[in-house]
Formats: C-alpha cells, structure tokens, sequence
C-alpha cells in the first residue's frame, strides 16, 4: 500500500462501514458488536502494534488474511484523522466477519455499541468481568452449579497468556467462547425448556455465542 492510494482506499472503506453497520443481525451474539471483546481486541491491537492481540479471535488458517488486514489497516490510518477512523472500523469489520466464519455462521454486520445481549450472555461476561462466577452460579439453580464451574474455571486457569503467546491465546478464546455459549443455552433451558443441543466443539475450534 503507498501514499498514492488514500483517496480511493478511504472512500471504499467508508462504504463498506456504513453498509456493514446498516445491516440488521438475526443471530443471538455479542461478538458482533462494536462494544463486543472481538472489536474490543481489534482496537487493543491497533493501539498497540500487536497483531497477536486480534489473531487469537480466529483460526489459525485465517491468520493471513488477518495479518494482511492489519497491516493495511494500520498503514491508511497513519494518513489523516478521518482515514483513521475509517480503516480501524474496516479492520473491526474483517476481523469480526472472519471470527465469525471460523464459528460457521454468517456474518451480517457489525451492531451498534449498546446492542443489549440475551440475558445468558450479559450474565456470564459479567462473571469473567468481575472475576467471580458465584453470582451466576446461584441464579441458575444449584443443578447448573458444578457444570458451570468447571468451565469457568477453564477460562481462569487459561487468562493469563502472554500477549504475544497467540496458542495460548486462541486456548483461552475457546475455552472462553464454550463458557460463554454454555451459560446461554443453560439459561435458555431453564426459562424455556429443552429445544436441541449443539455438541460440544472439539478442543480449538471456535463456537458461536
């Protein structure tokens, strides 16, 4: 990429923004939010310089196609203040529709921040939020107790990678995503009944939540 593109490039991802946020979202997920932990991770690794932050959000065949992105990303957003906020909301949009792919669902469009998720997600992010799941534990009946411990336990035991450390990284994504997608279909059961079960993930593959 070189200085004699900025023009075409920022009009283009002008348009791609808008129309990405203009378009409504059918699935229940908060990785698809400007506030979700994918953006969240996306404008970590602009700040920073470190591509790694953003990487442990997809698989590893889509690494390229990341760090591609990344790299075009950082370099138009050095050309003014508008063509900042234009290429890092391109990058969210990239980074959050190949996270999206690698759960295999499709992707339909970054939603505003604000965007209130299901009651099942908004309670487990609070307990990685505040480090302690006892709270959700108990709302959801001493049945769901150990099963929900044991995952949340995974997520802690997995928190602390090195920012660089893209493997452990992606571990902790997955464990994090499973414990996430878990908690919702278990408030889920217990409001409405029983509707279906997904089988769980073989270990790194990422889920949709």
């Amino acid at each position: 990429m070189t200085s004699q593109r900025p023009f075409p490039i920022a009009r283009a991802l002008g348009a791609l923004v808008l129309a990405s946020i203009a378009l409504p979202s059918a699935a229940s997920a908060h990785c698809d939010t400007m506030d979700g932990p994918v953006v969240k991770a996306a404008r970590q690794a602009l700040a920073t310089g470190n591509v790694a932050l953003a990487l442990v959000w997809v698989r590893p065949q889509d690494e390229v196609e990341i760090r591609d992105a990344f790299s075009r990303a950082r370099d138009v957003r050095a050309l003014s203040p508008e063509a900042r906020t234009l290429a890092d909301l391109w990058f969210f949009e990239t980074l959050v529709r190949v996270h999206r792919q690698g759960e295999g669902v499709p992707y339909t469009g970054l939603k505003p921040a604000g965007t209130e998720p299901s009651p099942g997600i908004a309670a487990a992010d609070s307990a990685v939020a505040l480090g302690s799941v006892d709270a959700l534990a108990r709302s959801l009946g001493g049945r769901a107790a150990d099963a929900v411990r044991t995952r949340f336990a995974r997520v802690q035991a997995l928190s602390g990678y090195g920012p660089d450390d893209v493997a452990a990284g992606r571990a902790y994504v997955a464990a994090y995503v499973e414990f996430i997608h878990f908690v919702e279909e278990l408030d889920a059961l217990l409001e409405h009944g029983a509707s279906g079960h997904a089988p769980e993930s073989p270990p790194g593959e990422i889920r949709h939540h």
